[in-house]
């Protein structure tokens, strides 16, 4: 297992996102509910978000909640969001000692009010803060957050603010959750699986992927670090050769 001295920290990704998978997972295997690997999954945000400030990390996204989520049954869904209440207000501590700002993007109004409130106080509660940003993907999907953005530029279209003729890639950027931030160089997936299931996928078109099987209440600081010293031992090429690259 990799620790800090094995990375290279002039070449740190500037976004790294996480598909945190394997709580369900986890807690079979100790004979439990799902939501007992909810519960020690909590140790694992922990270490990543202490490995991500260490390394000086710009952003780190924790895809938390899905909007296909929503669609599992009501014990486990409310379990989640009154964990998700006690985790954030018991974090928000840490977060403030380690410089760290919370963000959240994803259709939030969906979200229970207590819980949705929680989450917004520690988004203000950090916001003057200046280290690594944690962006919380909560009641999100990468085609709910594509359709959003369409439908915000039609409706400009149609009171002629924006035209037609105009429209690229950039400009369907403005309109993404994301628009203020980097595209994510690594993504990091736990659990064994092999996709990206519905996550960022406008912003992923150039994002390496490190898979583990390590389920997520599994994952620590070191587990991070070896993902990120995978990464580093990757050419990024951006459809270019490997001697443009080099060059």
């Amino acid at each position: 297992m990799k620790t800090i001295d094995d990375i290279d920290k002039t070449n740190v990704p500037r976004h790294v996102a996480v598909i945190m998978d394997g709580n369900g997972r986890w807690a079979q295997r100790q004979s439990e509910i799902r939501l007992y690997g909810h519960q020690h999954a909590i140790q694992a945000v922990r270490d990543t978000v202490e490995a991500a400030a260490r390394l000086q990390i710009d952003y780190l996204t924790l895809y938390t909640f899905s909007t296909e989520n929503w669609n599992r049954p009501k014990d486990e869904v409310d379990g989640l969001m009154q964990l998700m209440i006690k985790a954030v207000e018991d974090e928000t501590e840490t977060l403030l000692k380690n410089n760290v700002r919370l963000l959240v993007i994803g259709d939030i109004d969906r979200v229970p009010e207590t819980s949705r409130k929680s989450v917004l106080k520690c988004c203000a509660d950090t916001a003057a803060n200046t280290g690594t940003t944690l962006v919380m993907a909560l009641s999100y999907s990468s085609r709910w957050e594509i359709g959003k953005a369409l439908r915000s530029m039609a409706a400009n279209v149609a009171e002629g603010t924006l035209k037609p003729e105009n429209i690229d890639e950039g400009t369907l950027r403005k309109y993404l959750e994301t628009k203020d931030m980097p595209d994510p160089d690594l993504l990091i997936r736990t659990g064994g699986e092999l996709r990206v299931s519905n996550f960022l996928l406008w912003q992923m078109a150039y994002t390496e992927f490190y898979f583990t099987d390590i389920l997520w209440p599994d994952f620590r600081m070191g587990d991070f670090y070896e993902a990120v010293f995978q990464f580093q031992n990757r050419q990024r090429r951006y459809g270019k050769t490997g001697d443009q690259v080099k060059k």
